[in-house]
């Protein structure tokens, strides 16, 4: 069963994210910000295939985030799927320079974010 960790500081948002991927199969495990996703990556032996990850965070944003998650040899693989309003094609940019695999906009339809997180799950399976 795929493994996602969903980073987002509104709890409300998680419990959103979380629910539909239950539904649609995952094992699902969570973060409140991107410090937390950070230590939560460093300590744990079995790592998630696909974190989603908010821009707008405290301590530390979703693109620093992407970015430590790729700059780390043990977690370079890990699929990236940024969920977030910041939707300016600035921001898109920042986001793929970070090294995100997809980008799903709030508010989003469930079943775009779930096929999402399947698509990503399946292309960093296969790379």
């Amino acid at each position: 069963m795929p493994r996602v960790l969903v980073v987002d500081d509104a709890p409300s948002m998680r419990l959103l994210i979380r629910t539909n991927l239950e539904l649609a199969g995952f094992d699902v495990d969570e973060s409140v910000d991107g410090v937390d996703c950070l230590e939560y990556l460093a300590a744990t032996e079995t790592l998630p295939d696909v974190v989603t990850v908010d821009v707008m965070m405290p301590r530390q944003d979703g693109v620093a985030t992407a970015a430590a998650i790729r700059s780390d040899p043990r977690t370079a693989d890990i699929g990236i799927v940024m969920v977030t309003t910041q939707n300016h094609p600035a921001d898109v940019q920042r986001g793929l320079r970070a090294g995100v695999d997809a980008y799903v906009t709030k508010p989003f339809d469930p079943d775009d974010l779930v096929a999402t997180v399947r698509e990503t799950v399946h292309r960093r399976g296969s790379d």
